[in-house]
């Protein structure tokens, strides 16, 4: 019974977020085009959930979205309002651009060209200390899976220290940029909910990274590029893994894994 209940909970919280992210797509489009402009009011609550067809608590979490992305900012008791963008944005990530597995898959792809440099410059210029971080990172990643949990955290350590090891602050502020919207498992449940099959899962992860880390310690550039894009590979074949299994539709510009 306690199984059944606690499948319903993650239902709802999973349609809750489908229909929040529509509402947000939907505001920040209006607020990129200028249809709501800095210092507009938002509708109300009451209105947009008439308008969009959802409960309260759905706007609430879509305003909280908005309110991460910078775009809005609420004011106690009057509601909230659109922020004046600092400059254009020339490259946008929000939660909503995440919201279907063809956009996770596009993600990888740019992170695999991105993420596997970063690891050969880390290669040649990490420190002793920035080693030293990728194994805390690594070594908490373990522990967290070894005590059930999920080590988004550490996980998302371990490749922003990657691109901090670089020495070039561009690729550190794209990763932290993205922060933990980078790690698919965030947004998929890419597993069931076989605890076996997690942990499995989750010790592969780990033995992904561990290759990743030893070229990084022996300073071999191409062994830590190789590493790090066979990882995130690995990383959209199991998103195309779930998909079969979820029965959707397999993402265009994929082929299903062998």
């Amino acid at each position: 019974m306690q199984a059944q209940h606690g499948s319903r909970d993650r239902q709802g919280a999973s349609v809750r977020e489908n229909l929040a992210t529509r509402i947000v797509r939907g505001l920040e489009g209006e607020i990129l085009r200028g249809a709501l402009k800095p210092g507009d009011r938002l509708p109300s609550e009451h209105q947009l959930e008439i308008r969009f067809g959802v409960s309260r608590a759905v706007v609430r979490e879509a305003i909280t979205s908005l309110k991460a992305e910078g775009l809005v900012a609420t004011r106690q008791g009057a509601g909230a309002f659109v922020l004046q963008l600092q400059r254009a944005p020339t490259f946008r990530v929000a939660q909503a651009d995440l919201a279907t597995l063809e956009e996770l898959i596009q993600m990888l792809e740019l992170r695999a060209t991105v993420e596997a440099q970063a690891a050969a410059l880390a290669a040649e210029r990490r420190s002793r200390g920035e080693l030293a971080g990728l194994r805390s990172a690594l070594d908490r990643m373990r522990r967290d899976v070894g005590q059930g949990e999920d080590a988004v955290a550490p996980d998302f350590q371990f490749h922003l220290r990657i691109a901090r090891a670089t020495g070039n602050r561009h690729f550190a502020d794209f990763i932290d940029y993205l922060g933990t919207m980078l790690i698919p498992r965030t947004r998929v449940n890419l597993v069931g909910r076989d605890p076996a099959r997690r942990r499995g899962y989750l010790d592969g992860v780990n033995h992904e990274h561990e290759r990743i880390y030893r070229a990084i310690a022996d300073r071999d550039p191409d062994g830590a590029r190789a590493a790090m894009q066979a990882h995130l590979t690995r990383s959209r074949d199991r998103l195309h893994a779930a998909a079969t299994r979820q029965g959707r539709t397999t993402p265009r510009g994929g082929a299903p894994p062998p």
